[in-house]
């Protein structure tokens, strides 16, 4: 857990920082702007629609102040960090170890794989919450120089910080999922880089065009509306859902095909159905990815053996 830790601190600092000056920022500037929109502007079609596309969403109704509140959440340069961070954190191991030809090493420490996964799934959600939490903390001190009556509800504010910090985990599931698939650090990058950017470009054009609106399902954005919450106040538990549920699956490999199913014959409905598609599923994955990596990988997680079963594909060392 040393060893992950003082790997991956340089970049939990640089992203963290960074992203406190930013939701600082961003949140001190944007009130600035709210003061200059008038009412009867924002209701203008045009705007709306523009507005939309930033923010992702479909705008049917009057747009009020919590807009200008939610861009600090769904800023692209927020997002990258976030996803930069995730992707830095969980492309390490494997892959990251066997491109720098380490992996021997580390495999055949005096620990379990199941150790190994344990130590750097903590340190990665350690990470995590600290890069989060400060960005939370950032538009919390932003926000502060706006006058009393602008300021979003803390409360719904938090509701949006425990949404992104369901984004994070199933940006950092895809990211664990392209490491074990792949023995260099580079392609398993780019992998769920072009997934995100697929994400981000596919909740933008669905405000444009119809069948892009038909399969923004598919992408993670659309399990992430700021501008909603903080509207509403409600907490989001179907998105949630989905996006844990995602995490978890990509993070336990065998359990991506449950996943998949899911999204396709529910799309986004209640968290029971989540769990029962799942368990339904598993038995189908099994057969599809094969019973022997199925029952490889559950070995892993459960630190059956210290070294014998292989942790990503044929990529495994054998002591």
């Amino acid at each position: 857990m040393l060893k992950a830790a003082y790997e991956i601190w340089p970049a939990t600092l640089f992203c963290g920082v960074l992203l406190f000056g930013v939701e600082v920022l961003l949140a001190f500037v944007l009130p600035t702007f709210q003061g200059q929109f008038s009412d009867a502007l924002l209701q203008i079609d045009f705007i709306q629609t523009l507005v939309g596309a930033m923010l992702g969403v479909d705008i049917a109704s009057r747009l009020g102040p919590e807009v200008f509140a939610a861009l600090p959440w769904v800023h692209p340069v927020v997002l990258a960090l976030v996803w930069a961070h995730a992707i830095q954190c969980c492309t390490r191991m494997p892959a990251g170890e066997i491109d720098r030809g380490t992996a021997d090493i580390t495999l055949t420490l005096n620990v379990t794989r199941w150790e190994i996964l344990r130590s750097e799934t903590a340190t990665w959600i350690l990470a995590g919450l600290i890069v989060l939490v400060l960005g939370l903390t950032g538009n919390e001190i932003g926000w502060r120089f706006a006058p009393a009556e602008r300021r979003p509800d803390l409360a719904r504010t938090l509701i949006v910080f425990a949404n992104l910090c369901c984004v994070y985990l199933a940006v950092g599931g895809l990211s664990w999922l392209a490491s074990v698939l792949s023995d260099r650090r580079g392609p398993a990058i780019l992998v769920v880089f072009v997934i995100l950017l697929s994400s981000l470009l596919l909740n933008f054009v669905a405000q444009f065009w119809d069948f892009a609106k038909h399969i923004s399902f598919l992408g993670i954005l659309d399990y992430y509306r700021p501008l909603f919450i903080l509207r509403d106040g409600k907490v989001p538990w179907d998105d949630m859902s989905v996006l844990l549920g995602l995490a978890t699956a990509a993070f336990a490999k065998p359990l991506v095909i449950s996943v998949l199913l899911w999204l396709l014959v529910w799309r986004r409905r209640t968290l029971l159905a989540t769990v029962l598609t799942g368990l339904a599923a598993t038995a189908a994955a099994a057969l599809i990815a094969g019973p022997g990596s199925y029952l490889d990988w559950a070995k892993a997680l459960l630190g059956g053996t210290r070294f014998a079963v292989p942790f990503a594909g044929n990529h495994g060392v054998t002591a």
